[in-house]
């Protein structure tokens, strides 16, 4: 008889105790999550909710009850909720989606992205060239956010879709949405609005939005991973880009993810219920950590000071380091942050938001991103102010020693 496999979990022994300060990548997953998802992932609740049987019926039924918890946390109606695997392909369906229904219906195939978007809009848009459409980039000023006046030049040729995210994921800087809107309805556009790091950190609603969609993920408010949604109030806004059985009205056909989404919809909740007490506590640990490496690191830079932010972001640029060395030696101190987004960790090359803010070669490569969620204490952020002063000097110090200068 053959074996059953499992996968095998990897222990990776790190100090103690380890402070994760990368929560812009994901979050833990919450205990209530986790507690609302268990009877989907076994044989209680194991149905396709597509199926007329009472299993099936059971399954659509928490299906439908998330689409409910999502669709309210953000000011919506249900039926404007399509489940998605997640944040990236949310954000597909509404550039790209939007672009083919825009050409479907003998309109300019043709969309518009902010400079600092996420890369998932950024290659869909590049899809939309490789289609024989045209994209447009939107210019932002040195704190990321968007010049309103390129936006108009670029509805001026005539976009459908112009994308701008809510709440960077690099940097926390929080977009005037409903000015982007207006501005969108004014020239028959829809805005395209990554949402995935605004939701449960700032105010984030679609009901006082016109002609707008939001993309997002619920791993970054302690859901699951591989789940995410598009909120569209209009379906003849895009062309659905998988295409195979009628769920969701065709724009996302699929069998759902019951669990994911069950998850989602608790998360959501939690997020929408909680966003004051979260906003506080998050915004008390991100200025006790600035105002920390204010003092021991004095020539620290941060980026993005004088525009409003989101709570849990601190993006700040340590001269004389690099982001590769310093979150190598972190890490082996056990402190996780990042360099940028967690879709561009490992990469030697500086981040397209911080070069699209006019940060210069030697600061961009040497900025890390530090990110806090609900689970971290103010214990977390003195040990990390303990470590950091360290790290920055053991990596000055090798670089000085080899002669060389940040790439």
């Amino acid at each position: 008889m053959a074996k059953c496999l499992r996968p095998s979990l990897v222990l990776i022994v790190m100090p103690s105790p380890a402070v994760y300060l990368d929560n812009a990548a994901t979050t833990p997953v919450l205990p209530e999550v986790r507690e609302a998802m268990a009877p989907f992932l076994g044989a209680e609740a194991f149905g396709n909710p597509s199926s007329p049987h009472h299993y099936g019926r059971a399954a659509r039924s928490a299906v439908e009850q998330a689409r409910r918890q999502v669709a309210a946390a953000v000011g919506a109606e249900p039926a404007w909720v399509y489940f998605t695997s997640g944040g990236t392909e949310a954000d597909n369906l509404a550039v790209l989606g939007g672009a083919l229904a825009s050409r479907a219906a003998g309109r300019p195939f043709h969309v518009a992205v902010s400079a600092i978007e996420h890369k998932a809009v950024h290659a869909a848009a590049h899809t939309v060239e490789a289609f024989g459409g045209a994209a447009t980039d939107i210019r932002v000023d040195g704190s990321g956010l968007v010049d309103v006046d390129a936006l108009d030049e670029a509805l001026s040729a005539g976009v459908h879709v112009a994308a701008v995210m809510w709440v960077n994921n690099e940097t926390g800087i929080v977009q005037h949405a409903r000015t982007l809107a207006d501005r969108c309805e004014a020239a028959g556009a829809w805005l395209a609005c990554d949402a995935v790091q605004a939701l449960g950190k700032v105010p984030c609603s679609i009901a006082d939005l016109p002609r707008t969609m939001l993309a997002m993920s619920a791993h970054k408010i302690g859901g699951p991973k591989g789940v995410g949604a598009l909120v569209l109030p209009d379906p003849h806004a895009v062309q659905p880009l998988i295409h195979g059985g009628g769920q969701q009205g065709g724009v996302r056909p699929g069998t759902e993810n019951v669990p994911g989404i069950v998850g989602f919809g608790v998360a959501a909740e939690l997020a929408s219920r909680q966003l004051t007490e979260r906003g506080a506590h998050l915004s008390q640990l991100r200025d006790a950590f600035e105002q920390g490496v204010r003092t021991a690191i004095p020539d620290a830079v941060f980026h993005v000071t004088d525009a409003p932010r989101a709570p849990h972001v601190a993006s700040i640029a340590f001269p004389g380091t690099d982001s590769e060395a310093m979150l190598m030696h972190l890490d082996l101190a056990g402190i996780c942050c990042s360099s940028g987004s967690a879709c561009t960790t490992g990469s030697v090359t500086p981040s397209h938001v911080l070069t699209a803010m006019g940060v210069p070669h030697d600061l961009a490569v040497a900025t890390l991103r530090f990110s806090f969620g609900t689970q971290n204490t103010m214990e977390d952020v003195e040990r990390a102010l303990d470590v950091l002063p360290r790290v920055v000097a053991k990596v000055r110090d090798v670089n000085a020693a080899l002669g060389r200068r940040p790439a």
